[in-house]
Formats: C-alpha cells, sequence, structure tokens
C-alpha cells in the first residue's frame, strides 16, 4: 500500500534491547526478564514482548499512508494519519498479553506447537490514539451498534504485516461490532505507546489495541478496516487461538467447533526470583503481576508456601503510591496490577501464586487440567522453587 510496505526478507529489522530473551528470530520474537516486569508499573516500550509474524514493515513515506474503511457500510472511505490525529486522543493503560504466555510450562505436562514464552509475554502500556467508535462515525456507524444496515456484525482489521500461515497474505482478526462501537470498551487505532510515537515493531504507524483481549486481536501496522457479516476467516481467527480441552490433539482437532478466543482468563505470575532460584535463610520479597481479561479487576493474589494448605494475601498496586481497588473508578480496569509480599524461607519452599478477579474467576490448581495441544492460556498456579545456598537475595 501506499506509504507502507511489508518486506520479503529480514534484512531491515529494527535494534532491540540486548537482555530481550528471543525465543525465534525470522520472525522476530522475544521477551523480556521476568525480573524487568515488576519494576515499574508501565513496561518500557524497549522492554515490551515482541510477537511478528513476518518482517516488521518499513513506512517510506508517512503522509501518504492511509486505512481503508469498507465492506458493509454505505459510505467507504480513506482515511490518511492526520485524519485519525484530528479526531479527540484518549490513552488507555492496558496490558496486553500472548494467548501462548507460560506455554513453556504447560509443554512439560506435553509436547505443544508455539513459541517457547516463558511469563514474560506480556507488558502494560500507555497507549494513545483515537477509539474506533469514533472512527467508525465517520463512516455513518453510530456509536453502540450491533449491526449495519446492510448486515454487518463484526469489525476486520487487516495488517500490512504477511505470514505464511495465510500463504503469503496479510495478518487479519477481527472483533464483533458492537464491542467496537461502545467507546467504553475502549478499543482504540494507537498512534503512540508510553507518551512515544510506535515504534516500528510495535505497529508504526497505527496499530489497534484491543483491551481486556488476547494479544492476537490488536493488529499491528493497519492496512484496512472491513466491516463484515461473520468473524474474520483469517488463520489466527479460525485455525489458532482457540481453546480445547486436553483429549484433543492433532488426528481429531475440529477447529470449526470452537470459537476464537477473545477475552484472556484470570493470569498472575512470581517475577521477582527465578524457578529453582538459590536464596539465603531468611526474608524475601516475591513480587510478580496479576491480570484479567473483559475489564475485570484483581480482588485477591494469595501466597502459599505449603502447596495450597495456607495462603497469604499480597499486597496490590497498581499507579505509584495510590491505593488499589479492585473496578474502582481511580483503577486502570485495562491493566495489571503488581502483588508483593514478604515470605520468610528457612528450607528449600516452592512458592505458589494465584489470582482471583473480580468475577471470583480462580487459576486453576494444575496444568494438566487446561493443557491444549496449541500450548494457549496457561492460568494454572504460577510455581517457582527456592533452595537454601548462597545468593545476592
Amino acid at each position: 500500500m501506499p506509504g507502507i510496505r511489508g518486506p520479503s526478507e529480514y534484512s531491515q529489522e529494527p535494534p532491540r534491547h540486548p537482555s530481550l530473551k528471543v525465543n525465534a528470530k525470522e520472525p522476530f520474537n522475544a521477551e523480556p526478564p521476568r525480573s524487568a516486569l515488576v519494576s515499574s508499573y508501565v513496561t518500557p516500550v524497549d522492554l515490551f514482548y515482541k510477537r511478528n509474524h513476518g518482517p516488521i514493515p518499513i513506512v517510506d513515506h508517512l503522509q501518504s499512508y492511509s486505512v481503508t474503511l469498507t465492506g458493509l457500510i454505505q459510505n467507504p472511505t480513506k482515511l490518511f494519519i492526520k485524519d485519525i490525529r484530528s479526531l479527540p486522543k484518549y490513552n488507555v493503560t492496558a496490558t496486553l498479553q500472548c494467548a501462548g504466555n507460560r506455554r513453556t510450562a504447560m509443554s512439560k505436562v506435553r509436547n505443544v506447537r508455539g513459541v517457547g514464552w516463558d511469563v514474560s509475554a506480556i507488558g502494560n502500556a500507555v497507549w494513545g490514539g483515537a477509539k474506533l467508535a469514533d472512527v467508525l462515525e465517520l463512516v455513518g456507524i453510530p456509536k453502540l451498534t450491533a449491526s449495519t444496515y446492510l448486515g454487518g456484525r463484526h469489525v476486520e482489521f487487516v495488517s500490512v504485516d504477511r505470514c505464511k500461515e495465510e500463504n503469503g497474505g496479510p495478518y487479519k482478526a477481527s472483533i464483533p461490532l458492537s464491542q467496537a462501537t461502545n467507546p467504553e470498551a475502549d478499543v482504540l487505532l494507537a498512534y503512540e505507546m508510553n507518551g512515544e510515537t510506535l515504534n516500528r515493531d510495535h505497529g508504526f504507524p497505527l496499530r489497534v489495541v484491543v483491551p481486556g483481549v488476547i494479544g492476537a486481536r490488536s493488529v499491528k501496522w493497519l492496512d484496512s478496516i472491513n466491516v463484515i457479516a461473520e468473524e474474520s476467516q483469517g488463520f489466527f481467527m479460525q485455525k489458532d487461538y482457540k481453546m480445547f480441552p486436553p483429549s484433543v490433539n492433532w488426528d481429531n482437532i475440529n477447529w470449526s467447533s470452537r470459537r476464537p478466543q477473545m477475552d484472556f482468563p484470570v493470569q498472575s505470575a512470581i517475577c521477582s526470583v527465578e524457578d529453582v532460584q538459590m536464596v539465603k535463610p531468611g526474608k524475601v520479597s516475591i513480587k510478580g503481576y496479576a491480570v484479567s481479561g473483559g475489564g475485570r479487576g484483581i480482588e485477591r493474589v494469595d501466597i502459599s508456601l505449603d502447596g495450597g494448605k495456607n495462603w497469604v494475601e499480597a499486597s496490590r498496586t497498581q499507579k505509584p503510591g495510590k491505593h488499589y481497588i479492585s473496578e474502582h473508578n481511580s483503577s486502570d480496569k485495562w491493566a495489571w496490577v503488581l502483588f508483593e509480599a514478604t515470605i520468610d524461607v528457612s528450607q528449600t519452599t516452592e512458592v505458589i501464586a494465584k489470582a482471583v478477579d473480580s468475577a471470583a474467576n480462580v487459576q486453576p490448581e494444575n496444568v494438566e487440567s487446561v493443557w491444549n495441544l496449541r500450548g494457549i492460556l496457561n492460568t494454572s498456579w504460577h510455581r517457582v522453587l527456592l533452595r537454601l545456598g548462597h545468593s545476592n537475595l
């Protein structure tokens, strides 16, 4: 498309932070050290996880870049970046999480297919841009609309990003029109991240941010927006990112039997210590993140040192210096909370964390119960083993 192009090879990739753990180079997929996640409420841009499906698109001429709005609407149009920037700007603090976060733990039960993420395929950022509901009003779709006059019920986002799963075609995903036109859903066409212009890895010049939903629906390097009657038929909507039971394997899978995954379940992970880490006897600070999809708050994070027989409640924070109250208007409903508890270690100890969200959803105890062949949505209790020994902790 004019102004932006998707290269066919990887010779022009942007620079990346040296501390990132690279899970794949072509396409580039990487996550930060887990300790970086609890160093600040807002994740620094260069330490935000990176999930790509092809070479990073290149912008040749920003002024000629545009997004096409088409499909089952009465006024198809083309919007340039200046048109989108002329709309009211909103800043939304939202956590994005890859559906495959914590996949490596699931693969220890049985083999799964997918990028080998540890606990850091997640990040929290302040996204700046126009609300999709305002953009859709420009083509005659009122706010809080579930269906257009011509029968459009879903909004599909098509990327410049080309991927092998689409046989060289573009990455695409969709959300319901009712969500896209709801201002309270805070779906953005974002051009800023943490107060700065988006960088190439994170979707420059324009990306979609769908808060509370798995990261696969927040399409980067936006090319077009299509209002369609049914869900997008793209590969990553129809033949990936669906939740199957442990009994399903690659021989008996029926992709059409499940809907595409949208909201992510309640999740938490310990980040201040690694699994199988040596610590000195005495007090150890346990820090991590907890988050739930759909705008649900975190009601509690519990810590156990005896396999789940007894629990202590961790403290929870979001914005520095402000008391966090789940689903209160002073809290960021789309963002994670950071938790902390101090424990006393006198012997080799397995530390367990589990979170409870505002709808009383609780993380499942065992990874075996949520195992699935694609290794997505591992939200089981998070466990780290601390061994006594010489340590700086």
